[in-house]
C-alpha cells in the first residue's frame, strides 16, 4: 500500500469514527444511556483503528528513527504503568477498559503493553514469576454508578495475557498459570492487572476486597 492509499484509507476509517461519536452523542441525548454506553465502545473500536492507521503511516516516510519514535509517542499518549507492590506482585494498570471480543483487532493493547513490559524487564535482572495467577480487575468510574458492567467472559484478554507472560512466565498453560476476574470503582474507568505467586493468592485477595489498591470492590 502506498503512502497516498494509506492517506485514503485513513480519511474513510476518520469518517465511521466521526459517524460514532455522532450516534453516542444522539444516544446519550435522547436519555438511552446503557445504549450510549454501549455505542461508545463501537466509537472507541473505530477510533482505535484509525490510531492504527496513522502509527503505521510515518514508515511510509522513510525516518531512520520511525520505531522509536513511535514507541516514545505510544508511551507518552496512553501511560501504561508496571511496578512491584511491596509484597513482590506486578501490577500493571492500562488506563482503559479493555474492548468486548466482537470487536475484532486488539493490536493497539499489544503495541502499547509490549514497550512498558521491555521497559520494566530490561532494567533488572532477568527472572520469571513462580507458578502464578493472572489477575484483571475492571475498574469502572464511580461517578457513573448506573453504567452497564460487563461480563468478564466478553471482555478481549488474551493479548494481554500474552504480553506478561512473555516477559515473566514460561508460558500460558495451567502448568504455569491461573486467571482470576473482577471489577471495581475507582475514580477512573482502568484495567488494572495483577500477576502474583498462587501461594500469595489468598493474601492479594484480601487486599484486593479492602481496597488496598484504590478501587473499591462492586
Amino acid at each position: 500500500m502506498t503512502f497516498q492509499e494509506q492517506l485514503e484509507a485513513a480519511q474513510r476509517r476518520l469518517k465511521k469514527v466521526q459517524g460514532a461519536l455522532d450516534l453516542t452523542l444522539l444516544l446519550e441525548k435522547r436519555e438511552r444511556y446503557d445504549s450510549a454506553y454501549d455505542q461508545a465502545f463501537d466509537f472507541a473500536y473505530e477510533a482505535e483503528q484509525l490510531t492504527l492507521l496513522a502509527r503505521v503511516m510515518p514508515a511510509y516516510t522513510g525516518h531512520p528513527r520511525f520505531k522509536e519514535r513511535m514507541e516514545a509517542q505510544v508511551a507518552d499518549a496512553i501511560p501504561i504503568t508496571v511496578e512491584l507492590t511491596p509484597e513482590g506482585w506486578l501490577k500493571v494498570v492500562i488506563p482503559a477498559l479493555l474492548p468486548r471480543k466482537e470487536r475484532g483487532n486488539t493490536n493497539y493493547i499489544f503495541q502499547n503493553l509490549y514497550p512498558a513490559m521491555k521497559r520494566f524487564t530490561q532494567d533488572r535482572p532477568p527472572f520469571h514469576f513462580p507458578k502464578s495467577v493472572i489477575v484483571f480487575q475492571h475498574v469502572y468510574n464511580y461517578q457513573r454508578p448506573e453504567r452497564w458492567l460487563r461480563d468478564h467472559d466478553n471482555i478481549e484478554l488474551n493479548e494481554v495475557v500474552d504480553a506478561v507472560v512473555f516477559y515473566l512466565l514460561p508460558d500460558d498453560s495451567p502448568k504455569y498459570l491461573e486467571h482470576y476476574y473482577c471489577a471495581g470503582r475507582g475514580e477512573a474507568d482502568v484495567t488494572e492487572v495483577y500477576l502474583v505467586p498462587q501461594d500469595d493468592f489468598d493474601r492479594f485477595r484480601v487486599a484486593l476486597k479492602s481496597g488496598r489498591f484504590g478501587a473499591s470492590p462492586i
